[in-house]
């Protein structure tokens, strides 16, 4: 046998064996998928389970507690707070168990099951989305300042619209996938994003002319702003949540938000006037749109539905802010009064 051959052969023997090796590890890994979709069915059924009998004792313990004895009355309030307590542990045990999509992710992706199972992919999933929404700010950031004070080209203002379109429509897609994933974020900070896509298509739609002309560097100049105070709000939120969940105060998959919430109270206050004066420009760029939609050259749709999206921004922003300050501002003041 020439010597290259038994070497060929020798080195086959070896794959060969690697091979059967393998195999028989693709085989328990596939065994091991099939228990664990069993045992997701399993812990989804019992949590069902657990939800109506849950619903049932409440019902019961509401009969109960009419004229109980001192001690059956303990007894019972030791239970309320059990049962107070069960809804969060069912929601932490869903974030690692197969969930149906929402409405918005059903329409983009369908049926795909977007749940990541292990911590580590959570997180780095969500350190994924933190960074692309920074990186993706400053862009617009230095791009909206070149389009300001550089390069008036319509379609360099058609790139820049699109990007914006691009972007919160990304954003949309990645936070329902992480609210799927056990992320918190919900209410007006989600559906703003929705708006805000929205603004950005019809901008990119609006044709160049006189009022487009007019209106443009207003735009520009609102974006450059908005665009700094989320770099703002993005370092100053990382830093105040990574302090927060070290203390255990906040849950691991919390994001940074564009706009206030009541964990963002200690240390991120100075957020509020920079916050406040996006939001009466919003104002502003609203009111200034209904003005042009009544001159009589207006013939453009666009006009009088960016003044409404502005208007709507404004108004959710505003709103929220307030109600989140408010509701801060009252739990310290009550505060003193419980101790």
């Amino acid at each position: 046998m020439p010597q290259g051959l038994g070497v060929v052969l020798e080195e086959w023997k070896c794959l060969d064996k690697e091979y059967q090796q393998l195999q028989e590890t693709h085989r328990m890994y596939l065994q091991k998928l099939d228990e664990i979709s069993k045992l997701q069915n399993n812990c989804s059924s019992s949590i069902s389970s657990q939800r109506k009998g849950l619903k049932e004792v409440s019902r019961l313990v509401e009969k109960c507690s009419k004229g109980p004895s001192e001690e059956d009355t303990k007894t019972l309030d030791e239970m309320c707070e059990k049962i107070k307590m069960r809804p969060n542990a069912f929601s932490e045990m869903e974030a690692f168990l197969p969930k149906k999509n929402g409405l918005y992710l059903s329409l983009v992706l369908g049926n795909v099951n977007v749940t990541l199972f292990s911590k580590r992919s959570k997180f780095a999933y969500k350190d994924e989305y933190e960074k692309f929404k920074l990186y993706l700010t400053v862009l617009l950031m230095l791009f909206s300042f070149t389009c300001y004070f550089f390069a008036s080209y319509r379609f360099l203002d058609a790139i820049f619209n699109f990007l914006l379109l691009w972007y919160y429509c990304t954003l949309t897609i990645r936070e329902g996938i992480l609210i799927t994933n056990g992320s918190r974020i919900k209410g007006w900070w989600v559906f703003h994003h929705y708006i805000s896509a929205f603004l950005s298509g019809v901008m990119l739609t609006w044709p160049d002319g006189n009022l487009y002309k007019i209106f443009r560097n207003q735009f520009l100049a609102y974006s450059l702003y908005q665009s700094f105070v989320q770099c703002l709000q993005c370092y100053y939120q990382s830093g105040c949540l990574y302090r927060l969940r070290a203390l255990g105060e906040r849950h691991n998959m919390d994001l940074t938000v564009e706009g206030f919430q009541s964990w963002m109270w200690k240390g991120l206050t100075f957020l509020l006037p920079f916050l406040f004066f996006g939001h009466f420009w919003q104002l502003f760029n609203s009111l200034s749109l209904f003005q042009m939609a009544q001159l009589p050259e207006c013939k453009e749709w666009q006009v009088l539905m960016c003044g409404l999206c502005f208007l709507i921004l404004f108004m959710g922003n505003f709103f929220t802010t307030v109600a989140v300050v408010r509701h801060k501002v009252k739990s310290r003041n009550q505060k003193p009064k419980s101790m």
